[in-house]
């Protein structure tokens, strides 16, 4: 094993994010020290740490040579001046800035003067946090996920007065545990939780205006865009609380950015101690710990189905068109619609009720579909109706579109759907985090299919989409809807223009 870039390493605080980093750490070759105010719990997080490496060794991932110099090397440290001669001081204590301060304050009166201090906060300012300190060129921020060792990526995150050698470092020392470290700058929520206020902000949205419920929320986002977990599932695994809280404080720290607003739903929901499957009740039922999933509605049976005529200006229409033949349906070639058809809108960002007033549709017999994802790379369809959707018109729509096995959704009128107003928002804040220097194009991609699990990241998905058509979405939304959350940020707007991928930087 070669040298690590720090050779001793002391971790702050043994609870799940401490002993974790402490693992990894003293994996990479590193000696490691483990502190607590609470020893008992250091004893306990280090029994849990030696119990992982024999597990490791049972199943052939160490040797038990591997293992038992892991043993060998991580120790604990019964009180801070046993960490004066730490390379490296990583603190994971509580969320607060005042105990953070303090503890940082004693280290400077202990550490030698060439030891880096870091701090694992996920909401606080690293440079608030080294504000005062007699060496805050040393100090930076290196965000974990948890489980950490799972979780393989870590953000470096520079404090205003943070010497750049102290992150190249960190980045080193990141690659040499086995994770993949990510450059930020020191903004709200870095770059993991900054681009994660897209998914699960705008679904709450969609669920505040009773546009469907939760579970085909959840649905229509893993099924049409491909993520793991749809929003309602990551809130009760993570627990509303805690997504809450991080809502409201990266909304907060940028003085009330419509493009963060939390939702008033949700705090709610927190007030009522409904967080999820830590207390057995969610958005889902977990009796007994199990997630209770309603069984999906059948498609109506529709005997005589209408002839279908297609709006001039739906999106992918000729794709909209082959699929419908290839279902079989009677397709009208008209100017207009007959007074029998079937009619068909598929706008983007735009509702169907707009449409439907645009063109001057008959709103009775008007069905809207959503085509931004091009239909074979989807594994459901969704339709939406307007308020004076005939029953008839929508079943019948339904039963069309679910006549070759693919699922069908059913919503009420929303501009952009589901997928369209929750992809461009994800879109859109990626984009508004590259145009502020957060973080490179390639190190968000990186942090968030690492860090949030998304089949892609952000930027590619708006590529694969076209940045113009997220661009018509959001500019669309914003009109239907005339809220300055969905302003398309700069970024966004003159790559689209142009025709440039949204990972193009400027020399």
């Amino acid at each position: 094993m070669s040298t690590p870039t720090f050779k001793t390493v002391a971790v702050i605080g043994a609870g799940a994010m401490g002993r974790g980093i402490a693992q990894i750490a003293t994996q990479s070759g590193s000696q490691v020290l483990l502190y607590d105010t609470n020893a008992a719990q250091v004893e306990q997080a280090r029994q849990s740490i030696l119990g992982q490496w024999d597990k490791m060794a049972a199943k052939g991932k160490l040797t038990a040579e591997q293992a038992e110099a892991n043993k060998q090397r991580l120790q604990p440290a019964a009180e801070l001046a046993a960490l004066k001669e730490c390379d490296l001081v990583v603190e994971a204590i509580i969320e607060r800035l005042d105990i953070k301060k303090s503890l940082f304050s004693d280290l400077e009166g202990i550490v030698r003067q060439d030891a880096v201090l870091v701090t694992n906060t996920s909401s606080l300012s690293v440079t608030a946090i080294a504000n005062g300190a007699k060496h805050p060129a040393r100090i930076a921020g290196y965000h974990f996920f948890n489980p950490v060792p799972l979780m393989k990526v870590v953000e470096v995150i520079a404090g205003l007065e943070t010497e750049p050698a102290v992150c190249e470092r960190l980045m080193a020392y990141a690659k040499e545990m086995g994770h993949t470290g990510v450059m930020a700058s020191d903004t709200p929520g870095f770059i993991v939780n900054h681009a994660g206020r897209g998914y699960g902000t705008e679904a709450l949205r969609v669920l505040g205006e009773s546009v469907t419920d939760a579970v085909t929320v959840d649905r229509i986002l893993r099924d049409q865009v491909g993520f793991k977990m749809g929003p309602f599932e990551l809130f009760d695994l993570t627990g509303l609380d805690i997504s809450h809280y991080v809502m409201e404080s990266i909304y907060n720290q940028y003085y009330d950015e419509a493009r963060y607003r939390p939702s008033a739903l949700a705090a709610q929901r927190v007030a009522g101690g409904v967080f999820g499957r830590k207390v057995g009740k969610g958005f889902y039922a977990y009796p007994e710990g199990v997630q209770q999933v309603p069984a999906e509605a059948a498609a109506p049976q529709v005997a005589n189905l209408p002839p279908v005529w297609v709006s001039t200006h739906a999106a992918r229409r000729a794709e909209l068109l082959q699929l419908l033949k290839d279902l079989g349906a009677k397709i009208e070639t008209g100017q207009s619609p007959s007074s029998e058809a079937l009619t068909l809108v598929a706008p983007l960002g735009l509702d169907v009720t707009t449409v439907t007033v645009l063109e001057r549709l008959d709103p009775a017999r008007t069905v809207g579909i959503d085509m931004l994802v091009e239909d074979a790379a989807t594994k459901r369809r969704v339709i939406a109706t307007n308020p004076a959707t005939r029953t008839d018109m929508r079943d019948a729509a339904h039963a069309l579109f679910a006549k070759d096995g693919k699922p069908v959704s059913v919503i009420r009128d929303s501009g952009g759907f589901v997928t369209q107003r929750v992809v461009a928002n994800i879109v859109n804040i990626a984009t508004d985090i590259c145009q502020q220097s957060v973080c490179s194009p390639q190190d968000l991609e990186t942090a968030v299919t690492l860090g949030l699990g998304y089949p892609v990241g952000p930027l590619a998905l708006g590529d694969k989409l076209g940045p113009a058509n997220i661009l018509e979405v959001l500019m669309n939304l914003q009109m239907v809807y005339g809220d300055q959350r969905y302003r398309p940020s700069p970024w966004l707007r003159r790559r689209a223009a142009i025709g440039l991928s949204l990972l193009q930087t400027e020399d």
